[in-house]
């Protein structure tokens, strides 16, 4: 996917013209103001994602923020769905707005992968393969390209594997980071992080230059 072919979901700002490394920090549950921060290699605050807390009616509805506070993208989970799916809004969700994706469960029997379908252009869709518990993720697009990853990150100076509450989203250019980190809260839901694949899972660790 090239830059000048992308089509925007969010904002043309979250097009990046070369692959662009983001680490998220998720906060922990038992805090108020609790949920995700997400900084670009310059240490500088990309988005945030506020009032994620352990109370199940905060986490039907999600609003994905930049960093001064504006509503960029909304999940909602679907009710009642066998497949867990969840709607993405634009901006933040009012009454009567049509949903612009939606993410499910390719499955409702065991691990499975996950299929991101675009309301918009039905052509389009996505594929999120991997273990998002083990924050090893890849999502495909339609013609099965590599358009963004998640990987556990690798303190550049320490060499240390960093923990699961800290971890790189890296995203192709042309793609929108945007919808990728809304992907990624969607993804800390239907799969969540108590997940262990038996055979242990083979984690491919990035470090960050």
């Amino acid at each position: 996917m090239k830059a000048d072919q992308a089509a925007v979901l969010v904002a043309d700002e979250y097009i990046y013209k070369q692959e662009t490394h983001l680490t998220v920090f998720k906060t922990s549950l038992f805090f108020q103001n609790d949920g995700f921060t997400v900084y670009n290699c310059r240490g500088e605050l990309v988005f945030r994602v506020d009032s994620y807390g352990p109370d199940t009616r905060d986490k039907d509805e999600l609003v994905l923020m930049d960093a001064h506070g504006k509503c960029l993208l909304t999940v909602r989970r679907k009710r009642p769905s066998l497949h867990n799916r969840w709607e993405g809004y634009s901006g933040e969700r009012t009454d009567g707005q049509k949903p612009i994706f939606s993410v499910r469960r390719s499955s409702i029997i065991g691990r499975s992968s996950v299929t991101v379908e675009m309301y918009e252009n039905p052509g389009e869709e996505y594929q999120i393969e991997g273990n998002f518990g083990q924050r090893s993720c890849t999502i495909f697009n339609a013609m099965k390209e590599l358009v963004a990853e998640i990987r556990r990150k690798v303190d550049a100076s320490t060499q240390v594997l960093l923990g699961k509450d800290v971890f790189l989203l890296s995203v192709k250019p042309g793609f929108d980071g945007a919808f990728a980190m809304g992907l990624v809260l969607v993804l800390d839901q239907i799969n969540g992080d108590n997940y262990v694949e038996s055979n242990g899972g083979r984690v491919d660790p990035v470090t960050e230059d």
